[in-house]
């Protein structure tokens, strides 16, 4: 995977793959100056005693040293241990201890604080070094005695088979498992993004990357983008997003669900709060229909004037928020569902939706230009393959598809059976060969009436409300289904003004109130006409705290933690069937 490091620099070293942050401007690395620092890292790991498959941590936000120390690890002959800034110590402390690392590298004084007493206690950990306090600089110099032959040799013991990174997923139960990638893999994976972005990765291109790195999506969709020439920039501060799109203008993004869901909601909510209500709601449809009818042979001229009518009016003003250059975002990580997969490509924003796991290197399906179903997954990236198993289960196989979980043979053994990669997702693929997902086989919630219950549907219906911020459909073994609910801090404010409450009035106290109510009721009521009778929500509960990272509750790319929420909110969640 680091060929391409030395490749760029070699055939177009003036060519610019990334753009860093400095005193607020964007400014150029070129290919020439990436790889000299690769380089300079890399030597400074073997400096550091790093042999050939020794893993190195990086505990960091998206930010551009995190490409270098990655690319630096597998020049130097390492393997990636990737660590979310948000983990807790002891999650820290499993992964070290398990991958038995030998050097981590945080970003901030407060994350070694705070895992002062892990990294003491990692039984193979050498060193902890810091990015904000001179890192990448320490490693320059510690490395400055190793030669450039020294280091072509170990960058050529490489292999395709060799270990490339260690990601843990976070089990529902149990020790996160680390799934370890190979070089070939994240290869297939790089190629596989550029099959499906074609016509988006290209030399000229730019994209911000905004998700974290320690997940696999983005640092899969980065590297396809590095190898095809496309120039990126990193940011992990998500509340000048805007302004950020604004200066750098991406061509494309990429993101999950919940970050569209906002986008949508926070315009709708901004359109009532200006007394544009009906307008924007107008115009939401219009651009649903517009899209819908691209697959029924295209708009009729009516439509076609609405739509061009709201393209000035609203459309337009939701492209520039996105930087005004952004043609098409890819979403992954969780379901987009076909209402908000219409809206954007209504707007002039197509949303690719693609599906992976971890264990797939990040996307084995994706939506393309070519062959788009809005509210499917996709259909399997060329080279690979997908059936459902007699009871649902997505089955996968392919390049992307990882060897197994490191140390850990007897979950390797119940994931890879047959030679195919059971998902524990439930899922459909229909006569044209695209995937649908429907819900996850541990999910699946079984009413006291032996009720099968997909809660994904429903929570991702809720969520679709601008008031609503997360939602948990509770009821295995319970008698119906119910839900907790929780309300989005950002659309409140702008509720209580239409509404003539005091802008202070803490959330707590609006539970009750009878105009909240009414809205929760219609938003739950809407939800509910996309399941059967059994399977709708007949009781829930909003409670005035939110689910969120820091409270463990939600996992860093926003999905719910559903076994921490039953355990901290469980008497609420008594409460709906007494």
């Amino acid at each position: 995977m680091a060929d391409s490091v030395f490749r760029h620099a070699a055939e177009d070293p003036t060519f610019v793959p990334f753009k860093r942050p400095v005193d607020g401007a964007w400014v150029d690395v070129t290919a020439a100056e990436f790889a000299k620092q690769v380089s300079a890292v890399a030597k400074g790991l073997i400096a550091s005693g790093i042999e050939l498959g020794d893993r190195v941590a990086i505990l960091s936000s998206t930010r551009y040293e995190w490409v270098v120390l990655d690319y630096a690890i597998w020049t130097a002959g390492g393997c990636t241990v990737a660590i979310y800034e948000t983990s807790a110590p002891d999650q820290a402390s499993w992964i070290l201890e398990d991958s038995a690392t030998s050097v981590l590298v945080v970003e901030k004084p407060e994350h070694a604080t705070a895992l002062t007493e892990v990294t003491e206690a990692a039984p193979a950990l050498r060193e902890v070094l810091q990015i904000e306090a001179g890192a990448i600089d320490t490693l320059v110099e510690r490395g400055a005695s190793v030669t450039d032959e020294q280091l072509d040799e170990r960058r050529h013991q490489v292999r395709a088979e060799s270990p490339a990174t260690l990601i843990y997923t976070s089990g529902t139960t149990g020790r996160p498992k680390g799934v370890q990638l190979t070089h070939s893999n994240f290869y297939a994976e790089s190629a596989a993004v550029q099959l499906a972005l074609g016509d988006s990765m290209y030399k000229g291109r730019r994209t911000l990357m905004f998700l974290p790195l320690a997940h696999v999506f983005a640092r899969a969709v980065s590297f396809g983008a590095f190898d095809a020439k496309v120039t990126v920039a990193h940011t992990s501060d998500l509340t000048t997003l805007l302004d950020q799109f604004a200066a750098f203008q991406p061509n494309f993004i990429l993101s999950v669900p919940r970050v569209f869901e906002k986008v949508y909601n926070s315009a709708k909510q901004k359109a009532y709060d200006g007394g544009k209500g009906s307008i924007f709601e107008k115009a939401s449809a219009t651009a649903i229909a517009w899209s819908e009818a691209q697959d029924t042979g295209g708009p009729g001229l009516g439509l076609k004037l609405k739509h061009a009518l709201f393209d000035k009016l609203v459309y337009s003003k939701l492209r520039t928020a996105l930087g005004g250059e952004c043609d098409r975002a890819v979403s992954g990580g969780a379901a987009l569902g076909a209402r908000l997969g219409h809206f954007f490509r209504g707007i002039g924003v197509p949303v690719y939706e693609g599906y992976g796991l971890t264990e797939t290197s990040a996307a084995i399906t994706v939506n393309t230009t070519n062959a788009q179903k809005v509210g499917t997954v996709g259909k399997p990236i060329d080279g690979h393959a997908a059936k459902i198993g007699e009871d649902g289960e997505l089955l996968l196989q392919g390049p992307v598809v990882f060897g197994g979980y490191w140390h850990n043979e007897e979950a390797t053994a119940d994931a890879i059976r047959d030679g195919w990669f059971h998902t524990g997702d439930l899922g459909s693929i229909d006569e044209e060969g695209y995937v649908s997902i429907t819900g996850r086989k541990k999910e699946i919630i079984v009413t006291a009436g032996g009720k099968n219950v997909a809660p994904a549907v429903l929570e991702d219906a809720l969520r679709a409300h601008p008031l609503v911020s997360q939602c948990l459909v509770v009821g295995d073994g319970k008698p119906f289904i119910g839900a907790i609910i929780t309300l989005d801090a950002e659309t409140l404010p702008g509720w209580k003004e239409r509404n003539g409450i005091d802008a202070d009035t803490p959330v707590g106290s609006l539970l009750d109130h009878p105009e909240l109510i009414a809205e929760i009721d219609a938003a739950v009521a809407e939800a509910n006409t996309k399941v059967s009778n059994p399977e709708q929500i007949k009781k829930y509960k909003v409670i005035d705290s939110d689910f969120t990272i820091e409270t463990g509750e939600l996992t860093p790319t926003l999905k719910l933690k559903r076994n921490i929420i039953h355990k901290e909110r469980g008497a609420i969640i008594e409460s709906i069937y007494v």
